[in-house]
């Protein structure tokens, strides 16, 4: 099974501060969805690691959460495309679980739900954090310039981020390159 694992706020959907709070609040990113149709299309699953202290915070409950991820599919839905999981931390940074990001729990409950091995699975975040955590799972880091990676815009990245850690515009940027790179060696005629 081909998987590649998201970072949902400033990845996929906008981002904010105030957290996103609301199916209303939530907003894709341009060109986001039609990028995880074409991973789909390619072959790749498509599942969210994403850290959701808001729930842990009060600012929101679970049935707002599903809202937003239903409505999520739905729009993704309309461009042919779908995510298979959605895997989150409700957690506080003082709560000490393993599950929030830049700790690997949400991506070692992925390598078990899927029953796959994560090494070389591509992790694509906005974030430090979204990367520490999927190479301490032994994914391979896809930094993102939309949401907080916006302020790495023709910077180098500082030491702080995994060795090895790839720089693309945005999910859209990325898929292109993730297809590209995977693509079939095409037969002379």
């Amino acid at each position: 099974m081909k998987i590649v694992i998201l970072d949902r706020d400033g990845t996929i959907n906008a981002d904010s501060d105030e957290y996103i709070k609301s199916p209303e609040e939530w907003t894709p990113l341009p060109g986001a969805l039609e990028a995880i149709a074409r991973l789909n299309h390619a072959g790749w699953h498509t599942v969210i690691a994403s850290n959701q202290s808001g729930l842990g915070r009060g600012l929101f409950d679970v049935a707002s959460l599903n809202a937003m991820h239903a409505k999520m599919h739905k729009m993704l839905s309309a461009q042919g495309g779908r995510i298979d999981a959605v895997f989150y931390c409700p957690h506080t940074p003082d709560e000490a679980c393993l599950c929030r990001k830049p700790l690997p729990g949400l991506f070692e409950q992925i390598g078990d739900r899927f029953g796959v091995e994560l090494k070389g699975t591509p992790v694509v975040g906005d974030g430090l954090r979204d990367l520490q955590a999927g190479v301490a799972a032994g994914c391979e880091p896809h930094l993102v310039l939309t949401g907080k990676g916006a302020e790495f815009r023709g910077r180098s990245l500082p030491d702080t981020f995994p060795a090895g850690t790839m720089v693309h515009e945005d999910l859209a940027a990325f898929a292109d390159w993730w297809i590209a790179r995977h693509a079939a060696p095409k037969l002379a005629a």
